[in-house]
């Protein structure tokens, strides 16, 4: 196992800049997931750091080695790819083993590695059978054993989970927690699914257009982000935003006005006059006989949630509540926010106050 470390690290093609100076540590044994929306550079940055793309300035390190100029091979890294990329003609057991063969392993040695990793994976029963018998699932765990039997410092996973259908994926992402609590190997794992880092991650790295937003635990992230970007992008459903302004501050309380109502929020970092952004939580708004208006829109009943999309202020925004209610499309109801879970985000650029 080795710390894995990314400094200033940059990538071009031509003219065009896809990740700009980017740092990162991931510690000894780290489960650390990279999240953002398609096209943010996540999957670039992983494949720099598997030596499957070239870095254009900046330096990678696995363990005390720079590795910039390293191939693949020669960084002990193992890698899961989205797509299972298994060989249809060999069996499980040679599929897993194949990569030990080629570097001319002892058979003894290649057979013990492949047999312990089957029975990490559930693996065992299948290991005579051809991919074209085995489910989704099995496969992703076949290409996940020819990981594991490499023995590398580090762990790479390119959104290994995107081919399975949503309830093996919940499934799959709770097997690929408890494999690296049990191996305790470093583990970089990329998705564009929050709820896959939120549930999977140590640190969370939260990347847009090619820079970081933010990195920290799920529930920091999620409790304290730093901007509108992370605010709206960590949570499902994602959090509410509201355009308002200061109108009046005294004291150490201000005035915030929204398009249909007026919250007293505390003065610290504010101006009078100033555009500020007003998050909320879906789950931390309740009912009540005055407060937020609004107009219901839809209704989704999930079973232990009720999820209501509502309208207010020409805005969109959702609720979520453990009761339930008998309203429908239509009804007005008035909204309560609650005071110690609101966050406030300068409007113009973008970040958090306070």
């Amino acid at each position: 196992m080795a710390e894995v470390t990314v400094r200033n690290v940059r990538k071009s093609y031509g003219a065009v800049d896809v990740i700009h100076g980017i740092d990162i540590d991931t510690a000894d044994g780290e489960f650390v997931v990279l999240v953002g929306p398609s096209g943010c550079g996540k999957s670039t940055l992983l494949r720099m750091i598997a030596g499957l793309e070239e870095v254009t300035s900046g330096d990678i390190l696995i363990g005390p080695r720079r590795v910039n100029h390293l191939s693949p091979n020669e960084r002990d890294i193992a890698m899961v790819f989205q797509s299972y990329a298994l060989y249809p003609h060999k069996t499980v057991e040679a599929n897993m083993g194949f990569s030990l063969k080629l570097k001319k392993m002892d058979r003894a040695e290649i057979k013990r590695r492949v047999h312990d990793a089957a029975g990490i994976l559930g693996l065992t029963p299948y290991l005579d059978r051809y991919p074209r018998a085995l489910s989704g699932g099995q496969r992703q765990r076949v290409a996940m054993g020819r990981a594991i039997v490499r023995d590398p410092q580090v762990f790479l996973f390119d959104e290994p989970l995107s081919n399975l259908d949503a309830k093996l994926r919940v499934q799959m992402r709770t097997e690929i927690r408890e494999l690296h609590q049990r191996l305790q190997t470093t583990t970089i794992y990329v998705t564009h699914d929050q709820i896959e880092a939120m549930t999977m991650a140590d640190k969370i790295v939260v990347m847009n257009g090619g820079h970081v937003e933010q990195i920290g635990s799920p529930l920091e992230l999620y409790d304290r982000p730093r901007n509108l970007f992370v605010a709206g992008f960590i949570g499902s459903p994602s959090m509410n935003l509201l355009e308002g302004r200061v109108t009046a501050i005294d004291g150490a309380s201000a005035t915030l006005t929204l398009a249909d109502t007026t919250l007293s929020v505390p003065a610290a970092g504010l101006r009078d006059g100033q555009a500020v952004t007003l998050g909320v939580r879906p789950e931390h708004m309740g009912l009540a006989e005055t407060g937020l208006p609004a107009v219901i829109r839809v209704v989704e009943p999930t079973g232990p949630e009720l999820h209501v999309v509502l309208a207010t202020g020409g805005q969109e925004i959702t609720a979520v509540f453990r009761e339930r209610h008998s309203f429908g499309p239509g009804d007005n109801v008035h909204l309560a926010l609650d005071s110690d879970q609101l966050h406030l985000f300068d409007t113009a650029s973008g970040n958090r106050i306070g």
